[in-house]
């Protein structure tokens, strides 16, 4: 797949009346500290006909004049703690072609060759990067990447379905919601649960955890599957049959209980090894009063449903799936609260020893298991067609 970069540059929000100041900041909340300090890659295909590049780079900077962080940069304020800087020192822009039809380059297993089609992400210091690809058939294909720290997948998709909505002439709605200090300690605090080793572990233990990791062999395929309706439908029947009169599993949990068994037996693990999966959780209906799914942020912290080897594949699917349902429940209002609550003060006082367990470069490698759901995202909802609406 030979690309030709046309452009590169950096765009700067649009602003239709008098520009904001470029001298605020906002700081981090508990929960932008404790999530991945990585770039998330997302890669968007669409047949023609598709709007010419300079509509969607209009689009994308009327969007960033209402979701103003994605301009600005990570920093310190004058206190030395984590914001993002308003600045509006932009965002990477790339323009390339490909001399060929889509459908002939592009894999349909995910595959090395599909990085080409999204910035890099080494050594970048925009919080947002953009790539548009033109093939000859009128196909284009928009890389986009994003910083973590700025905001969750909830959020960023959010932000995708505005940067449509202003590519199509639309006014953002709804708009976001910015204030990231809604996140205050109760008082007097409250820490009902364990965070130490959750969202939180000594900095000496990650850097032996780290150094492990580095002579761990272990072979990562990558793999796409399809399950047709009906076998989940089945799979959910089975999932639930000893639930008694109670509300059945979802189909996220019973899917993910059957494919928790069948990767631990497959990787032929002793019986009596502990197997764990890490499970994102959105707490954005979970926080009683509930915050609205405009905030913009990260708010997300996540369940661990663990287990022996051997009682997980002696008992049958509904064992599993009530670990796993289970483990979600219970991080519920009072968990994010205790959540909220330790950040600020105990984690606060150990700073210098506590770092987030979150981290892209320590692998979720066998015998556990990391799961990430974008059931919910209206990712889908990223659409430039001016007749859409």
């Amino acid at each position: 797949m030979k690309m030709k970069i046309e452009s590169s540059r950096i765009i700067k929000p649009f602003y239709e009346h008098t520009p904001p100041s470029t001298t605020s900041h906002i700081s981090l909340s508990v929960f932008d500290k404790v999530t991945y300090e990585a770039h998330i890659a997302i890669i968007y295909a669409y047949h023609p006909p598709t709007p010419p590049n300079i509509l969607i780079e209009l689009g994308f900077r009327k969007a960033l004049a209402v979701y103003r962080e994605w301009g600005g940069r990570l920093g310190e304020d004058e206190c030395g703690n984590s914001v993002i800087l308003i600045n509006d020192e932009g965002v990477r822009f790339v323009e390339a072609s490909i001399s060929s039809p889509l459908d002939q380059v592009t894999p349909f297993k995910p595959s090395p060759s599909l990085l080409s089609l999204h910035p890099s992400l080494k050594d970048v210091k925009e919080l947002v990067q953009v790539q548009l690809t033109r093939f000859t058939c009128g196909s284009l294909v928009v890389g986009f990447t994003a910083h973590h720290t700025v905001a969750d997948g909830h959020s960023t998709s959010n932000f995708l379905v505005a940067w449509g909505q202003a590519c199509r002439g639309l006014r953002v709605n709804p708009l976001p919601l910015h204030d990231r200090t809604i996140f205050t300690p109760r008082n007097p605090p409250l820490v009902e649960y364990q965070h130490k080793g959750v969202e939180f572990m000594s900095k000496s233990k990650k850097d032996h955890s780290l150094n492990e990791v580095h002579h761990i062999s272990e072979n990562v395929v990558v793999h796409k599957v399809h399950f047709t309706v009906e076998f989940l439908a089945k799979l959910k029947a089975k999932a639930s049959s000893m639930n008694g009169n109670n509300k059945p599993y979802s189909t996220f949990e019973s899917l993910l209980a059957h494919l928790w068994r069948v990767i631990t037996k497959a990787r032929g693990l002793s019986g009596f090894e502990t197997t764990q999966i890490r499970i994102s959780v959105n707490g954005r209906t979970r926080l009683n009063p509930k915050v609205p799914n405009e905030y913009f942020g990260n708010l997300v912290l996540w369940a661990f449903p663990t287990t022996k080897v051997k009682d997980l594949l002696r008992e049958p699917l509904p064992y599993a799936t009530k670990l796993i349902h289970d483990a979600i429940t219970k991080v519920n209002d009072d968990y994010f609260k205790s959540f909220v609550d330790f950040a600020n003060t105990v984690a606060k006082e150990e700073e210098e020893d506590l770092v987030p367990t979150a981290d892209m470069n320590k692998h979720i490698l066998c015998p556990n298991i990391e799961v990430d759901s974008w059931l919910r995202f209206p990712l889908y909802e990223l659409d430039f067609d001016l007749l859409a609406d």
